[in-house]
């Protein structure tokens, strides 16, 4: 796997370097929440700049499935990338159009250009191989060699992705061999004890890694909406919470192989609705009341996980432990979060949700080894899946 170091050693001076980065912030407006990932993707673009580089950025922002929505433009993006590189970045309004040409066209030596969002093509995410390569081919024009740098988005097979690494010289950026490295750590022989904090809102989405990680764990606990399908399956009453019926018998099935190792909560914050001024009461797991919802883990449960990862040495976590986005239901990601960080071994945290609340809450970024850029990307990764965009890179 060639890497940008590579890239930079053999000189890029002139050269036009279409980098693939993960800019998919979100956004209120044009207003830009959380701009950890436009932060993380800045050093590599600067590395290309300052050596000379015409750097040609694409990136995606949401699921305009193929068809231009002006709330997923990456115009705001371009203006904080700007503002992160203390240099001017052009914007393109299209991907390969017009705009895209001329843009590129008009660079010189350490100029910087972001492409409009390339999901508004729809050859970027066509199951089709013909439309997806014809897409790719005039991406892969505007360029002469190509940088991978957006873990996020590995795990597609989509054209910014993989067919377009088929086009061009390919390397590998530095977010992408970070997380490769730290990953794999998590999955060769980790130091022990090994324990995975997994959360969020729908238990079928984490099936897959949970069922790859069970034989290598040493403990799993489960908060977030995930953790009611889990009490329902041992014959718990969840009252109105989150339920995914459909994976009670494997979630019954999982506890009975491996029920030494998975760890639930044991209180709940339960309110009838989910707002800022929702009336909350803690109540044991088993026995939430009928028409409430559980919005959170409780204080609990916290010193409970707190005294599992208090003995660990590898930690990976993804995934709330409730809302955390309206305030009566922040304290169990914050007290998990806080436990994660105060382990001194290993601590990774698997992007997404996880990464945001992090953020959100205020918390110190440094105090973690890790925080991935690739919440579904990473987890595909545990599961043991390929990884298209990882595989094209190696190939």
């Amino acid at each position: 796997m060639k890497t940008l170091d590579d890239l930079l050693a053999a000189g890029v001076a002139g050269r036009r370097v279409l980098v693939r980065s993960d800019l998919n912030v979100p956004l209120d407006g044009d207003r830009i929440t959380d701009d950890g990932r436009i932060v993380a993707s800045a050093p590599a673009l600067d590395a290309l700049a300052k050596a000379g580089a015409r750097v040609v950025v694409c990136a995606h922002l949401g699921r305009p499935k193929g068809v231009r929505e002006p709330k997923w433009s990456l115009r705001p993006v371009a203006v904080r990338l700007g503002e992160v590189l203390g240099r001017d970045v052009r914007f393109a309004h299209d991907v390969v159009g017009d705009s895209a040409q001329m843009t590129v066209a008009a660079l010189v030596d350490g100029d910087v250009a972001l492409l409009e969002n390339v999901r508004f093509e729809p050859g970027e995410t066509s199951r089709d191989d013909a439309e997806r390569g014809a897409f790719a081919d005039r991406l892969a024009a505007l360029a002469d060699a190509y940088v991978d740098d957006a873990f996020g988005a590995v795990h597609r097979t989509h054209a910014s992705v993989y067919d377009v690494a088929l086009r061009l010289p390919r390397h590998a950026g530095p977010l992408v061999l970070r997380e490769l490295d730290v990953l794999r750590r998590l999955t060769g022989d980790p130091d022990r004890p090994y324990v995975v904090v997994l959360g969020g809102s729908k238990v079928s989405d984490k099936l897959g890694v949970i069922s790859a990680l069970l034989p290598q764990v040493d403990r799993l606990l489960v908060g977030g909406g995930m953790c009611f399908t889990f009490l329902a399956a041992r014959g718990l009453g969840v009252g109105d919470s989150l339920l995914e019926a459909d994976r009670v018998d494997t979630c019954a099935r999982l506890l009975d192989e491996s029920g030494d190792k998975i760890v639930l909560p044991s209180d709940v914050v339960v309110a009838a609705e989910v707002s800022a001024g929702a009336e909350t009461e803690v109540v044991p797991a088993v026995a939430i009341p009928d028409g409430m919802k559980g919005l959170d883990v409780g204080p609990r449960t916290v010193t409970e996980f707190r005294a599992v990862l208090a003995g660990a040495t590898t930690v990976f976590w993804n995934g709330p432990m409730g809302v955390f986005e309206v305030a009566p239901f922040a304290a169990g990601t914050r007290g998990v979060a806080e436990a994660v960080a105060a382990c001194p071994g290993l601590t990774v945290v698997g992007g997404g949700d996880s990464a945001a609340a992090v953020r959100q809450l205020g918390l110190d970024e440094g105090a973690f080894t890790h925080i991935s850029t690739g919440g579904g990307a990473s987890l595909e990764f545990l599961e043991g899946r390929t990884l298209p965009g990882v595989a094209v890179l190696e190939d």
